[in-house]
């Protein structure tokens, strides 16, 4: 049976299409995917994201712990509620999960993770906290619902919606506030302005009806996912997964090799050359769009592929991430396989769109 959200039934009143996402019966539209994109880029838009997993690590020496457990080092984070993203690592370099950790004090972080991963992600944890400290406690957070508000205007609908958590809205990016039983972080997946507010059940559902009230649009995970494409954002399980490093996912710069520090995989990655990078393609051909898996060929001795690929409601044409080969340099035209036609695409550094603008020559 299909977990469910505490915004179900708010989904389904809205007429919501509803798929099995990880495990959870999640919205992927609510009529036009395009106009919920729109929406995002252009004024506001909601997501309901309750199905990621809120992990609570607690504790002595728990910064410690997540210096060791994750690539990027969590000793960036020295002000209370500012937040890091990173990986992390099997010991041979591959990716288990990307992940933003939040540090609310030496002894509180706070773990967002992804919703697929999420059993696998807390036995990873379990086991080194169970090998290193093992005095520390991981919580999952099963009591809380997560609603991401997105969009250039997410900041003046969110705080007419809720106003009691307005003094959030001097936050910097990627910076969180507790007010109160509310978790409140200027964080997001689309490229945009936008919060991440953390909540008892009953908290979000409230919100949502008053977000509505305010005109922000329910967006589904159609959207959600050709905003963070636009955005150049990597989704776990095609950008990465545990046979591809950090090194090879455009993630370079999450992972911390200049320090003393040792992490998990650490020792791998120092000596890694990688065979692929990741970059952006933008379809020059028309008749095709470009998806997961197609062959991107480029004269190498051997072929690339797409790990996510899309028709950009913003730029109107296809665009993609992809592993190519090393060699492949920016601007490079290349040629994706589709449907058994080889169409032209160039070689672009991602991202595609950042606050709603076009960033890359068309």
């Amino acid at each position: 049976m299909l977990k469910k959200t505490a915004l179900n039934a708010a989904h389904h009143a809205l007429n919501a299409r509803m798929v099995d996402f990880g495990g959870w019966e999640m919205p992927v539209n609510y009529g036009s995917q395009i106009d919920e994109h729109h929406a995002v880029r252009c004024d506001a838009g909601m997501f309901d994201v309750s199905h990621m997993a809120v992990v609570d690590a607690q504790g002595a020496g728990t910064r410690d712990f997540l210096r060791y457990a994750l690539a990027n080092n969590v000793d960036k984070l020295q002000d209370g509620g500012r937040a890091l993203y990173s990986c992390m690592l099997r010991e041979n370099g591959g990716v288990i999960d990307d992940l933003i950790v939040y540090f609310i004090n030496e002894t509180f972080f706070r773990l967002i993770i992804n919703a697929a991963t999420a059993e696998k992600d807390i036995a990873w944890l379990e086991q080194l906290r169970n090998s290193h400290s093992p005095h520390l406690s991981l919580t999952r957070r099963a009591d809380l619902s997560m609603l991401a508000v997105q969009g250039p205007h997410a900041a003046t609908k969110l705080w007419r919606a809720f106003p009691s958590i307005e003094k959030a809205s001097s936050l910097i990016s990627f910076s969180s506030i507790f007010d109160g039983d509310c978790f409140v972080a200027r964080t997001g997946y689309t490229g945009e302005d936008g919060f991440e507010v953390i909540a008892p059940h009953q908290t979000i559902v409230d919100l949502w009806q008053k977000l509505l009230q305010a005109q922000v649009k329910p967006c589904g995970l159609g959207a959600r996912d050709t905003l963070r494409l636009e955005a150049g954002m990597a989704l776990y399980g095609q950008e990465m997964d545990e046979t591809i490093t950090p090194l090879e996912a455009g993630l370079a710069w999450t992972v911390d090799l200049k320090s003393a520090r040792d992490f998990v995989g650490k020792a791998v990655l120092l000596t890694f050359k990688p065979t692929y990078r990741l970059v952006g393609l933008s379809l020059l051909d028309s008749g095709g769009v470009l998806r997961a898996h197609q062959i991107v060929r480029s004269g190498a001795s051997y072929d690339g592929e797409i790990t996510s690929g899309t028709f950009s409601p913003t730029l109107n044409r296809s665009i993609a991430l992809a592993r190519v080969p090393v060699a492949v340099a920016d601007n490079d035209i290349v040629h994706v396989v589709i449907r058994n036609k080889t169409l032209a695409a160039r070689v672009v550094k991602p991202p595609f769109v950042r606050h709603g603008k076009i960033i890359i020559d068309l």
